[in-house]
């Protein structure tokens, strides 16, 4: 499991890796609570291209950073959902408040 945090122009890019579970998600959080102390983005695009697995704690992680940039007038996107993450994402409503895209580039266009 990992995460590897990057920007690209005013976006910061989210790399996730393993299991998005209890621990996982909050490691995300502290890590992007750290790194958004130090520069400041109102975009965020979550990558699940290497997530193999989702649960409810990772929905309301992404919930959290969907909230917290809505109230400053930001966007959470996410790209490369896999079946399995789809599935949560259908499951839970995540698909009405997280805009999903193609791939990274489309993103970055978009967003």
């Amino acid at each position: 499991m990992g995460v590897v945090l990057k920007s690209c122009e005013d976006i910061l890019i989210v790399n996730l890796k393993g299991e998005l579970d209890h621990h996982m998600a909050h490691l995300v959080k502290e890590k992007l609570e750290e790194y958004l102390a130090k520069r400041a983005f109102k975009k965020i695009l979550f990558n699940f291209k290497n997530v193999t697995f989702m649960d409810s704690s990772g929905v309301g992680m992404l919930i959290g950073r969907y909230k917290s940039l809505q109230r400053i007038g930001g966007k959470v996107g996410a790209v490369n959902i896999g079946q399995q993450v789809r599935r949560i994402f259908e499951i839970s409503g995540l698909f009405n408040i997280i805009q999903c895209y193609n791939n990274e580039k489309e993103a970055i266009e978009k967003m």
